[in-house]
């Protein structure tokens, strides 16, 4: 309805601006502050001031005018405000929007026959994944998730770096020392066992008699000239290293959980000859020169040079990720990469060099984020190996089951809630207040992880959402589970449907009930806008809206005690509306939705 009505205003005033001879490429539409009745507004009398030789508020007068509400889907009237027009809905906008709230489904949009493939995490298999990385599993789920919501086919990739000299190092340092050598891992998981094999072999390196390290640097060397020249062999021995790392990192990325459909592995795009043919595409371009011992791309305006082939012939990652990108374009109509601040010059010269290969770099947009900082001394590291996510994790979900336990008292619903019980909400909260931290934020601020204020209820925060859905849950079940019992009653079998939903906003009257139905309204706009902005941030501070909304409503309009069944029936319809907003506004965010808390 909020897009249906936004397509109507649109039309409305392009139809009036050009009755009054005016130009319709800039319509100035957007939503008004909290305070003004309206659901859309328009600035473009001020635009056309100058041209009409009148002051805003006239032109405005006269644009109203010229619109005729019954013309148009869910308009009711067009209000002047001075210079602005404001666009108020009827009934039908109400009540629509409540009936399309009933639908488990309500915020998905259509689907757009576009594909997109999202890239994001691709952090090195070298170890755990650390804290500081956390943003960009975080942030990338939420983005596939907001596009998938959006209409569009998304696959999720995960950009694996097998071809490195990280990776080489690691192969050499695997097979040259002996498991008994090395100290005892963090976790019992493959990540934490396998990284101690490379901490092991970059101290070799540092610290090692000149001539071992000498003779080391050989056999990686060979490593990296395997790989370079297609030898199965080479390939198979970094590849078990690259496989078995992963499979540990999947299971930590899993906990958030952030799933991927694909891990594209670097070394692809060498074994099919793909990097080669950039390469000698790439020597051919104007810019390209040869100095310091190694082929370079010049840029116009980029004032750094990208390195795309060394003096031993060996390729570099972002040479490999050019013939990357050009496979996505093969495959998908648009790519989107998430990436870390530390990364932007090398988007950049990537961009550039897609372009002056020839592809139409309009199809690929970058996300960039800063990095996740925690406050000093909040949490203890593990044997001084830094803060993994695992770690963070744990402590989320320690300290939510801390403050579940210490609720259990003030809890309002009469359910039994056992051990596993309370394990389950304490991860879903836990986990819940890590992820809605972090994607809440706009991606460029870097931002510190403060536990108060993830794991708040009465703040703003995962948990205050989630206890609003686990709210309306609870209404409905005891709704059901009374019109249960009054249909057992023959006594009362009439009065059986009386606990049902019904979408009549007729008799949703006050101000908190119409606040509330207006809100709802907004959520597939906030889906549209935020996988269009790729900015999941929209959907978190939507969700925070709504939620006060909501218990707005909870705390002035009785719902199972409401004063007479159409009122009860209406208010359980947007109970029900409330849950579906919120559940799906918060599967975009990757955060789960309790049904009790």
């Amino acid at each position: 309805m909020f897009l249906a009505f936004r397509e109507s205003v649109a039309t409305a005033l392009e139809t009036a601006l050009a009755a009054n001879d005016y130009p319709t490429d800039d319509l100035g539409i957007e939503e008004p502050p909290e305070d003004v009745e309206a659901v859309f507004a328009s600035s473009v009398a001020f635009r056309l001031a100058e041209r009409a030789e009148a002051p805003p508020p006239k032109v405005a007068a006269e644009l109203a005018d010229a619109i005729d509400p019954d013309d148009y889907d869910y308009l009711d009237r067009v209000d002047v405000q001075g210079p602005y027009l404001n666009f108020l809905p009827d009934e039908s906008y109400f009540a629509d929007t409540l009936d399309a709230g009933g639908d488990a489904a309500f915020g998905r949009l259509p689907d757009r026959d576009t594909s997109v493939v999202v890239e994001h995490t691709s952090a090195n298999p070298t170890g755990p994944v650390h804290v500081g990385r956390a943003r960009n599993p975080i942030i990338g789920d939420a983005v596939a998730n907001a596009l998938d919501y959006a209409g569009y086919d998304v696959d999720r990739h995960y950009y694996v770096n097998d071809a490195g000299r990280q990776m080489a190092v690691f192969t050499w340092a695997y097979e040259r020392f002996d498991e008994d050598d090395l100290p005892e891992p963090a976790r019992d998981r493959a990540e934490y066992r396998m990284v101690r094999y490379y901490r092991k072999g970059n101290a070799f390196l540092e610290e090692a008699d000149p001539e071992e390290v000498e003779a080391a640097e050989a056999e990686i060397e060979a490593i990296l000239q395997g790989l370079e020249a297609g030898d199965e062999e080479t390939y198979e021995r970094v590849g078990e290293v690259v496989d078995t790392v992963l499979g540990g990192m999947k299971e930590c990325l899993a906990r958030l959980p952030a799933d991927f459909d694909e891990f594209v592995k670097e070394t692809k795009f060498m074994r099919d000859g793909s990097t080669d043919d950039i390469i000698a595409r790439l020597k051919e371009l104007d810019g390209a020169v040869y100095e310091d011992d190694a082929w370079q791309l010049t840029f116009d305006d980029i004032e750094k040079n990208l390195v795309f082939l060394r003096a031993d012939d060996t390729s570099l990652y972002t040479t490999r990720d050019l013939a990357h990108h050009e496979w996505k374009f093969d495959n998908y109509d648009r790519a989107v990469t998430v990436l870390g601040e530390d990364h932007k010059l090398q988007a950049e010269q990537l961009q550039a060099t897609l372009e002056l290969l020839g592809n139409d770099t309009d199809r690929l947009q970058n996300v960039i984020y800063s990095y996740v900082n925690l406050p000093e001394g909040k949490m203890s590291t593990r044997r001084g190996t830094g803060v993994q996510l695992d770690d963070l994790l744990d402590e989320a979900i320690d300290r939510a089951r801390e403050e579940v336990e210490d609720r259990m008292d003030d809890r309002l619903r009469d359910d039994d809630l056992d051990e596993a019980d309370v394990d389950r909400i304490a991860r879903q909260v836990g986990i819940g207040a890590v992820r809605y931290d972090i994607v809440s934020k706009q991606p460029t601020k870097a931002i510190t992880f403060e536990w108060e204020r993830a794991l708040d209820f009465e703040a703003q925060s995962a948990p205050y959402v989630q206890y609003v859905h686990a709210r309306c849950c609870g209404i409905l079940s005891e709704a059901r589970r009374a019109s249960e019992s009054a249909s057992g009653d023959e006594q009362r079998a009439g009065e059986a449907d009386e606990l049902e939903p019904a979408a009549d906003t007729s008799v949703l009257t006050t101000d908190a009930e119409r606040d509330l139905i207006r809100s709802l309204a907004r959520f597939p706009g906030v889906v549209e806008s935020a996988a269009s902005d790729l900015e999941p941030h929209q959907v978190a501070t939507y969700t925070r809206e709504l939620a006060d909304r909501f218990n707005a409503f909870y705390r002035e309009c009785p719902v199972l005690t409401a004063d007479d069944a159409e009122t009860r029936a209406a208010r359980l319809a947007l109970v029900a509306a409330s849950k579906h907003a919120v559940a799906n506004a918060l599967d975009i965010l990757g955060v789960e939705a309790p049904e009790s808390m």
